[in-house]
């Protein structure tokens, strides 16, 4: 389905989190540095929102894309400055769901590229509205509306699909529409939106990952959200692909709150038994949760950043 890689390098361009005294780089992990020469006067923002740069490497071959583009406007573009990203070498764009905290920089990074018609990939549930949380029939809190307009007025070339789909010469997977096959992740309950006008439950179905096959190591899977489930995304990743060994989970889980607190333990033992070699939380996954799978998988475990750079070889 995908053809294996050398290596798979995911360059955060934001998180919710940043600590540029971590000083714990190695092989795999690369913190960003706030110096501008030996000056320390570069800021690494942090917001709640996701965007990274994947790049793939075959022996001395390497391409790049997009995923995701943050919450505000500028964030995840300005920081792709700060860390002295070349983006003129990305080659495609692709969004893990229609939500603004993944959004929100599309303009901005596609103009950074300088290039027009770049192939954008996009479940077409992701320009579902309006969508909104409904904590009770006074109080409904609402998304921005993303639109294919959205898309046209920043140069790409939309691709609409809920099937998984192939980038970078068939080295990365768009995972398209996600089964729901558990017992426990039931996606978001607050979640609704309006169909003709008629109020239903929002199952978030445009809620997808992309997956990578590194040579002798297995998959790396990198979620926005995982609404979907996370477990669900790595079994159908496992299926899609035929590919059992499970090298890297990273993303955003979804477990933050009152909401996904109860299954937090089950969620654990669920990536346990699949046991990747690496799994890093990220973004909506919550404190709570993140905590408990470093207790629980302290030698699998990385804390992500805004700016942190992971090597997948």
């Amino acid at each position: 389905m995908i053809k294996t890689v050398d290596k798979v390098e995911i360059l955060t361009l934001q998180d919710n989190y940043i600590d540029v005294t971590a000083m714990d780089n190695n092989q795999v992990i690369q913190r960003a540095m706030p110096l501008e020469g030996l000056e320390i006067k570069k800021s690494i923002l942090a917001e709640h929102g996701f965007s990274a740069l994947v790049s793939v490497s075959s022996g001395s071959d390497s391409r790049h894309m997009l995923f995701d583009f943050g919450f505000s406007a500028d964030g995840a573009a300005r920081n792709a400055t700060a860390l002295g990203v070349d983006m003129a070498k990305v080659e495609a764009f692709a969004l893990s769901h229609g939500h603004s905290d993944h959004t929100g920089a599309l303009d901005a990074m596609a103009g950074m590229t300088g290039k027009k018609d770049l192939e954008f990939v996009v479940h077409p549930a992701a320009f579902m509205s309006p969508r909104y949380l409904k904590y009770s029939e006074e109080l409904k809190v609402y998304f921005p509306a993303f639109s294919r307009d959205d898309a046209g007025k920043a140069g790409l070339k939309l691709v609409e699909t809920s099937a998984p789909y192939r980038m970078l010469g068939d080295q990365v997977l768009f995972l398209g529409e996600i089964p729901r096959i558990n017992s426990f992740e039931k996606g978001l309950p607050v979640a609704h939106r309006l169909e003709d006008g008629v109020e239903t439950w929002d199952p978030i179905e445009d809620d997808t990952a992309l997956v990578i096959n590194v040579k002798d190591k297995g998959l790396v899977i990198l979620s926005g959200c995982a609404h979907s489930g996370i477990i669900n995304t790595v079994h159908y990743a496992k299926k899609v692909t035929g590919i059992d060994k499970v090298y890297a989970v990273m993303g955003g889980f979804h477990l933050s709150g009152p909401l996904f607190e109860p299954i937090i333990d089950q969620t654990t033992q669920a990536l346990k038994e699949i046991d990747p070699v690496y799994v890093i939380p990220t973004h909506c996954t919550g404190r709570k949760a993140i905590m408990h799978i470093e207790k629980e998988m302290p030698e699998q475990f990385i804390l992500n950043m805004s700016g942190t750079r992971l090597t997948f070889a």
